[in-house]
């Protein structure tokens, strides 16, 4: 008869705790924290102390307590975590949204010297201008990776903005050196999400890395599409009717002024009209049979036409003064019309 292996105790108990902290939070993340040092991690607990709970654990016990966790919880889905643990895997429990929790741990992550063979997460560059360098072999160096720097008044100048590195990309020893002697860090020290877990989804860091400002942008966007489309098929909401109503009042509005139904909201554009009318018609009659009012009216109208003539550009402004000019004058315009046809 074969013989079960003997588990030790420890890692039974670390396997029932690791199980209920999962079960105890709505939201589940794991985390690498493989490459953060001690000083860094101790700082990175303190700035989730009442935001989350951090629990660093060997992998094998980790897969365990989301397989009982998920059993225990009657959610299968949580299992699908288990195909993101790697380097050195945490469990980091919170109540906070997987989104906002990507966010807070981005924004603790602090700059890091270059080291050999380590990837770098987004691209380096080494700025234009003076260094603090002076001259010697490094120099050499840096001219055969194609660096453009030379000696400026004793010091190493580095002469345009030169991309070192694209992201993704490894430091080898050289680079090491060299962004070292510069004071580059191009690498990040902080816990790397690598998966989180919320109501039966497992989301990735490409989901949850989106650029805020995008993302209200196309809110907006929506926003104006779907208050367009309640606007235009008369669907009243809350932030709709009263553009709804003033849209409706209009439309109304318009019907009765070309109808010439007269009301307190469509009589000054009624006589607007039919004064615009009349001028027409005084166009064409005789010089003598007009008044010395119409006559202004008439000069001021052909005044404005010349002046929206000139320039495609100005069209509108031209259009805009005429009715400014119209209307400012209609008022007296109608003192003119008794005398053209009293």
């Amino acid at each position: 008869m074969r013989k079960m292996p003997h588990v030790a105790e420890w890692k039974k108990k670390e396997v029932e705790e690791l199980a209920n902290i999962i079960k105890s939070y709505p939201v589940i993340a794991l985390v690498d924290v493989a490459n953060v040092p001690a000083y860094p991690l101790s700082k990175m607990r303190e700035k989730l102390r009442g935001k989350a709970l951090l629990r660093v654990s060997r992998n094998t016990l980790i897969e365990l307590a989301i397989k009982r966790a998920a059993q225990e919880l009657g959610q299968p889905e949580l299992e699908k975590l288990i195909d993101h643990i790697q380097g050195g895997a945490g469990i980091l429990a919170t109540e906070m949204n997987p989104f906002k929790l990507y966010k807070l741990l981005e924004e603790s992550k602090t700059p890091a010297p270059a080291k050999p063979g380590a990837v770098v997460p987004k691209d380096v560059v080494i700025p234009a201008g003076p260094t603090s360098l002076a001259p010697g072999p490094l120099v050499g160096e840096m001219q055969a990776l194609g660096i453009p720097a030379r000696i400026d008044k004793g010091k190493v100048s580095i002469q345009k903005d030169y991309t070192v590195l694209k992201a993704g990309e490894v430091i080898t020893d050289q680079l090491a050196r060299i962004l070292n002697a510069l004071g580059i860090e191009p690498l990040e020290v902080g816990l790397n999400l690598l998966a989180a877990y919320e109501d039966g989804i497992v989301y990735t860091p490409e989901v949850l890395a989106i650029d805020e400002e995008e993302y209200i942008n196309l809110l907006q966007q929506a926003y104006m599409h779907a208050f367009n489309l309640s606007v235009n098929t008369a669907y009243p909401t809350g932030q709709t009717i009263e553009a709804i109503i003033q849209k409706a009042f209009l439309g109304a509005k318009n019907v009765a002024v070309e109808a010439g139904y007269v009301t307190p909201e469509t009589v000054e554009d009624i006589f607007g009209r039919a004064l615009r009318a009349v001028l027409l018609i005084a166009q064409e009659l005789p010089e003598d049979l007009l008044d010395e009012k119409t006559k202004e009216l008439l000069n001021q109208q052909a005044q404005i036409a010349v002046a929206a003539q000139p320039q495609e550009e100005k069209v509108e402004e031209a259009e805009a003064e005429e009715e400014e000019e119209e209307e400012a004058s209609e008022e007296d315009a109608l003192a003119g019309l008794g005398a053209l046809f009293g």
